[in-house]
């Protein structure tokens, strides 16, 4: 059957605000699943609530930027006063954080509310008698398949930040979590959820043009995927094996059909809901949700003015929140470090088509995905955006205090680093499309979670491990091959010989820029604690590869452990 995606925020949310300890809730008027629901459009709505909720935790409560910030490509410096916020960024960025900052706490809360969400509908639609609301079993079972799978997505990312976590499989009469499990029983957990999941969910084939933010087979074996790629990390046990089987399954067609779009900005697009390379994704649209144009993501990235620059300006202004870290010092001079210099990696490929200046070409077009130079108005390009400090923006791939300075002329004052920074410093990517004010389709890109884009660079990993550059170096092609001309030697050789560990952690910088998952890449590639980039030095250990429990979690369930290297 085929249903609309439209969770209901507010009543999720008053249903279940999970601090972690108390999964019981007051009733108020007596209302109980058990007269809660009596219409089949009841057990649909029981059915969605969780989904908008989980759309919300791509950004919110700190989940994007506790997987971007402390990595080597994305950075929030102090901009002369703007984003100190009490040192907190700083701290991401040098792997300082405390059980004080708030993201240790809100992160936990935010999964597991949607954890609590997710099993408080399944526990609702297991105990009802299909038939009753005009339903079939079918239908019974591909709700419940896909709340699982929802819950799955949800575990594997606490599992991923802070690794000793509890299941929770009952909410309804529970008022404790249970403790945290060992990481190799939620593994198996996690595992066990997805491949009993699998064969009961639909193909995308199969939800047609209602697919997009529906869990299917495809989308499921998806996260296996990211699963067994970081097994090692999670429980010291590799399993790139079976990583590899399920790409191949996928690739192959078997959980349904997919395709890789030929235009690099497309899986992105305003009609990317309808693309064959969006294994799972979130529907967004200007009047209803679309959380990855907030504050929390892709809205405050980029110059204060920048709206007037994008024509967009139904939000108000823009944020200099997120920018790229740089590639070179205040003189322009590459930094010798190998990790990190975002920028520079894919100038690396100067044909690339992403490095060209973002700009919209009107009908819902646009071309080039970095905000670099000046920024000229769309409207009237005689206009240049300005830091709201007075002086005109000139984005560079520096940090420093260069204000007003002219490009090209050197400033005397030679320090970069995260407490000295100024709003020309940095070069903002624009991955997903901000279209005019009065363009129809402005802010309707769907969120794409999960791209087939992923699978093929999963797959590229397991046989570049196994020592096969050839095949690796003809997956990653497959992909790259849209960022540039036909014939380009920037693509791979057949042999492969271009890649190193160095390369493939490059690639999958390139690739997957700003999508929340910087930093299990670079822990997986065990560089995370060890590599030195902008700002930024080695760990004095590792302890930091997961976060530790917040404090305001800690207060409500004194139960909890806390992770080894946190007090």
């Amino acid at each position: 059957m085929k249903y609309k995606n439209k969770a209901v925020m507010a009543f999720a949310c008053l249903l279940f605000f999970l601090s972690c300890t108390k999964l019981d809730e007051t009733l108020y008027d007596r209302i109980t699943s058990e007269n809660f629901l009596q219409t089949k459009d009841d057990v649909i709505r029981t059915f969605l609530r969780p989904f908008e909720h989980g759309y919300w935790t791509i950004q919110g409560n700190g989940l994007f930027y506790a997987q971007e910030l402390p990595g080597d490509q994305l950075m929030t410096p102090n901009r002369d006063g703007d984003w100190f916020d009490g040192g907190k960024y700083q701290r991401l960025h040098y792997h300082k954080w405390t059980i004080q900052d708030d993201y240790t706490s809100n992160m936990w809360n935010g999964l597991f509310q949607g954890v609590s969400l997710a099993t408080n509908s399944l526990e609702d639609i297991q105990a009802i008698d299909p038939a009753k609301f005009g339903l079939t079993q079918k239908d019974k079972d591909g709700f419940i398949a896909e709340l699982r799978t929802l819950r799955a997505w949800m575990n594997l990312r606490a599992f991923d930040l802070y690794r000793n976590i509890p299941i929770i499989t009952r909410v309804k009469g529970e008022s404790l979590t249970p403790d945290q499990a060992p990481p190799a029983e939620t593994f198996n957990f996690i595992e066990k959820e997805l491949l009993e999941a699998i064969p009961n969910l639909p193909t995308r084939q199969e939800l047609g043009v209602n697919a997009v933010g529906r869990w299917t087979k495809a989308a499921a074996a998806a996260i296996l995927v990211r699963l067994y790629l970081n097994a090692k990390v999670y429980t010291d046990q590799d399993k790139f094996t079976q990583c590899e089987a399920v790409c191949r399954d996928i690739l192959s067609g078997k959980y349904g059909t997919y395709a890789l779009e030929n235009r690099w900005d497309a899986p992105y697009d305003y009609n990317n809901a309808q693309s064959g390379e969006v294994i799972f994704g979130f529907p967004g649209s200007f009047a209803q949700t679309h959380w990855q144009y907030s504050g929390d993501m892709y809205f405050w990235m980029a110059p204060h003015q920048a709206s007037n620059f994008f024509g967009f300006t139904d939000f108000g202004n823009m944020n200099t929140r997120f920018s790229m870290q740089p590639g070179r010092d205040v003189d322009s001079v590459e930094y010798a470090f190998t990790l990190g210099k975002p920028f520079v990696k894919f100038q690396k490929y100067t044909d690339d088509v992403r490095l060209v200046k973002y700009k919209n070409l009107g009908n819902s077009k646009r071309e080039g995905m970095f905000l670099h130079g000046y920024l000229p108005y769309y409207k009237d390009p005689k206009q240049l955006v300005k830091s709201n400090r007075g002086y005109t923006i000139f984005a560079r791939d520096m940090v420093g205090w260069f204000k007003a300075t002219p490009p090209g002329q050197k400033i005397a004052d030679k320090v970069s680093n995260m407490d000295h920074a100024d709003d020309n410093s940095g070069i903002w990517p624009a991955k997903y499309p901000i279209y005019p004010s009065d363009d129809a389709n402005k802010i309707t890109s769907s969120y794409a979670e999960i791209r087939l884009a992923e699978i093929y660079y999963s797959l590229a990993e397991c046989v570049y491990r196994k020592g096969n550059k050839v095949e690796a170096a003809s997956l990653l092609n497959s992909v790259r091959k849209r960022y540039y001309p036909a014939g380009s030697p920037s693509l791979y050789s057949a042999s492969g010989s271009e890649l190193t560990d160095r390369e493939m952690i490059d690639e999958w910088g390139r690739e997957f820029l700003a999508e929340g998952r910087r930093r299990t890449d670079l822990i997986r590639w065990n560089v995370f604690n060890t590599g030195i980039w902008w700002d930024k030095e080695a760990d004095a250990d590792d302890h930091t590869k997961i976060y530790p429990i917040g404090q305001n979690v800690l207060n409500i369930s004194p139960n909890l452990k806390q992770n080894p290297g946190y007090n």
